[in-house]
């Protein structure tokens, strides 16, 4: 009988399981997961802290008892201590009882995931260890962030991306003083252009939250609190200036959790493990493992705009990847499709939604790139209501090939950008996109629905109208 043995039970972990035991039924599959639950969908947490969730244990989507049923043996609070991928074995010890144990496999699947980035700056330990700095990614965290939420007067949200963003919004309209920090020039920077995010700033600057952008943070200090108890709140020194709140909350983005295995493997220069287009690893040589695969936070996802591999933490890469971890364990079959990092948000009452690169990336990736942009209602003035779409798209001059799309409106725009991301992967060019076939009626769009009006303003750019 062939072993597998599968390290951590996070989305990918969830997702291979379920796929390798729907192809291969009769196979031992070991599962070793340091928490007791399983499949915790962490983007949820700003959401529960904003009072949306009906149930925060609703926020699992499945559990060991649902993999034990489906022929999983689930070693629920163990903890892989050690991996040795030549010889085919790890150690895992009970955190129960503290005994550790040696497992053979015949095939291994890391899906280990990620953990929160957590910079060496100066005061972290010191406030993270008293609970004044909370770090943001799975239930235990969303429980102390939601139990504490409820005594404060004041926060400091430090990393302005989706995390940051969504979680500023969140204690914003609980009527909590806000602060939201980062180092970049403007909040979500990563995902979306300067065009695109004026419309975020705006939203922050409305709802009161006070926006420090562009300030990299140097220190945490504690500091006298809403309640005027000394060090019962906390102070954030930035480069140019200095923040007091109740609490703070890091989230600067996420990194491979690969500690275990990233000497014996092929990985980037963060740790996320290089995988082939059939979910496999290779030893740091570049030689592919035919019986070590990975998928998730922790492995490198093929980024079709620029076909390189990327580190592209979402659930949908990690879902997508360990789908195919059961079709290709026994033989290379499935080829993965790659990504375009399609992702959006809701800020308050303001959609945003992107895919593939923005015209800042493509910049530093290409010279001959550019982006158009228009803003049009998104259907008739006839209508008795609608409201503006600005919308982007990044493409090369040369061959008229989509990179990327970004899309803001107070209307969702969201599928919009799985659309775009569509043409990313099928390879269109402007002129393509600007002639598909789109649906024309008043209660959803205009006669020219705004992505081919997008695709068309840049085939008039290009051709000099």
């Amino acid at each position: 009988m062939t072993t597998v043995a599968v390290i951590g039970c996070t989305h990918a972990g969830t997702f291979a399981i379920k796929s390798i035991l729907e192809q291969h039924p009769d196979w031992q599959v070991e599962v070793f997961e340091r928490n007791d639950t399983i499949s915790f969908l962490s983007c949820g947490i700003a959401l529960w802290v904003g009072e949306h969730v009906s149930d925060p244990k609703r926020m699992f989507y499945s559990s060991p008892e649902e993999l034990t049923e489906a022929g999983a043996h689930m070693h629920m609070r163990h903890e892989v201590t050690n991996v040795d991928i030549k010889r085919m074995t790890l150690t895992a010890k009970d955190l129960t009882n503290g005994t550790e144990r040696r497992h053979g496999f015949d095939k291994l699947v890391i899906t280990t995931g990620s953990v929160p980035a957590k910079p060496s700056i100066q005061g972290l330990d010191e406030l993270m260890a008293s609970g004044h700095v909370m770090l943001c990614k799975d239930y235990e965290d969303g429980k102390r962030i939601v139990d504490r939420s409820k005594r404060i007067k004041s926060v400091i949200v430090v990393g302005g991306g989706y995390i940051g963003s969504e979680l500023a919004e969140q204690f914003s309209t609980r009527g909590i003083k806000t602060t939201l920090v980062d180092a970049l020039p403007h909040v979500l920077d990563h995902n979306y252009d300067s065009v695109v995010t004026d419309a975020a700033n705006k939203a922050f600057e409305e709802h009161d939250v006070t926006l420090a952008m562009g300030q990299k943070v140097i220190a945490f200090r504690s500091a006298t609190g809403s309640d005027g108890v000394e060090d019962s709140g906390v102070t954030v020194v930035t480069e140019l200036g200095e923040y007091t709140a109740d609490f703070a909350i890091m989230g600067v983005g996420l990194v491979p959790n690969t500690r275990l295995v990233s000497s014996q493997l092929n990985t980037l220069g963060y740790g996320a493990i290089i995988v082939d287009e059939y979910m496999r690893a290779s030893n740091p040589e570049g030689e592919i493992l035919e019986n070590v695969f990975a998928a998730g936070d922790c492995a490198t996802t093929r980024f079709n705009p620029t076909g390189t591999n990327e580190y592209q933490p979402f659930a949908t890469n990690a879902i997508h990847q360990a789908g195919l971890i059961g079709a290709n364990i026994e033989h290379p079959t499935v080829a993965y499709m790659g990504t375009q990092a399609t992702s959006a948000v809701q800020l308050y009452d303001l959609s945003m939604a992107s895919t593939g690169m923005t015209l800042d990336l493509a910049l530093r990736r290409h010279k001959d790139v550019t982006a158009t942009t228009i803003e049009e209602d998104y259907r008739p003035d006839f209508m008795l209501s609608t409201t503006p779409v600005r919308a982007t798209l990044v493409w090369e001059k040369g061959s008229g090939r989509i990179l990327g799309a970004q899309f803001a409106s107070r209307h969702d725009i969201s599928m919009a950008a799985n659309a775009v991301s569509i043409a990313i992967q099928a390879g269109f060019t402007i002129d393509q996109l600007a002639g598909t076939d789109m649906l024309f009626q008043p209660n959803f769009d205009q006669p020219i629905n705004f992505i081919n009006s997008l695709a068309m303003a840049a085939v008039s750019e290009r051709n000099g109208q």
